[in-house]
């Protein structure tokens, strides 16, 4: 009779092989028929991605003007929590899992994430190192922990029944209603409903990305600070430091301005006259442009 378990196995393998994840190439399918998991063709062979599937759409980093405007506007713990990840890159379910005993001599040891209830270890073996605390966080825990009734152990952000707090629910009742508020009677959008005027959010506001633009915006400051690629790479704590510059590092529109006028300013200018056919040089250079009759 074959056991519960080897079933399990068996589904498991198959679920694997219909979503594409071993492929016929590898040896995975020869193995899987092998040890008896799966019979018959690849059901990934053939297979093509859609190419009327839409684009993935441009992920989204806090600057460092954001990041202190969202911290000026946030209560508590909100703005605790939402400094962690944006000054420490802490994934949200790492936030959530943080212990008291976790923080020592000037570090946060990330030792486990809890995601939909469930404790787990970090995502990676490298997401279980070290974290430095920045002075102004430090001192954002600190006055943290105080109003916590000072714990030496425990969850650092717990809800009133001592669980670990649910930053979904932070997100929720105290970042969003802060950060949309009307430009005219500064309400925010849940409290509007009574007013006599239109609703319109104040675009001075920095908007709301989710908790992960924030642990891009580790990498992205970074990076604007002149910090290498590999050095993020390990405060990010990725596996390889491709992730960290494909994903994690977004260049604005300022930075590709910078560079390309450090290129300008590198090269040396011609002594000839060029001609300019839609007076481009004239408005950017002030300089009167020579038309080719």
């Amino acid at each position: 009779m074959m056991m519960r378990s080897d079933v399990l196995v068996k589904r498991r393998t198959s679920t694997k092989v219909a979503d594409g994840l071993i492929e016929s190439r590898s040896a995975g399918f020869p193995l899987a028929k092998q040890q008896d998991y799966f019979q018959g063709e690849n059901p990934a062979r053939d297979t093509a991605i859609n190419p009327g599937a839409a684009e993935p759409q441009e992920t989204y980093a806090y600057s460092l003007e954001e990041i202190h405007s969202i911290l000026s506007l946030l209560p508590e713990p909100a703005a605790t929590a939402f400094a962690i990840a944006a000054f420490m890159g802490l994934r949200y379910g790492e936030i959530r899992g943080l212990l008291w005993e976790n923080y020592r001599d000037g570090e946060m040891h990330v030792c486990r994430s809890i995601w939909n209830g469930r404790v787990t270890d970090p995502k990676t073996r490298k997401g279980r190192a070290p974290v430095p605390v920045i002075r102004q966080l430090a001192e954002r825990l600190e006055m943290h922990r105080l109003r916590c009734g000072n714990p030496q152990s425990g969850p650092i952000f717990t809800n009133v029944f001592g669980k670990p707090l649910a930053l979904s629910s932070v997100a929720y009742r105290q970042i969003m209603p802060m950060l949309n508020r009307c430009e005219r009677c500064g309400k925010s959008s849940p409290q509007h409903q009574n007013c006599d005027h239109e609703y319109k959010r104040d675009s001075r506001i920095p908007e709301w990305h989710g908790w992960h633009a924030a642990r891009r915006g580790v990498g992205s400051n970074l990076y604007r600070l002149g910090v290498p690629d590999m050095v993020i790479q390990r405060i990010l704590r990725h596996a390889n430091v491709s992730t960290t510059a494909t994903y994690y590092i977004k260049t604005a529109a300022d930075d590709v301005r910078g560079a390309m006028a450090k290129l300008e300013n590198h090269i040396a200018p011609s002594a000839e006259v060029q001609t300019d056919t839609t007076g481009t040089l004239e408005s950017h250079l002030g300089l009167a442009s020579t038309v080719i009759q």
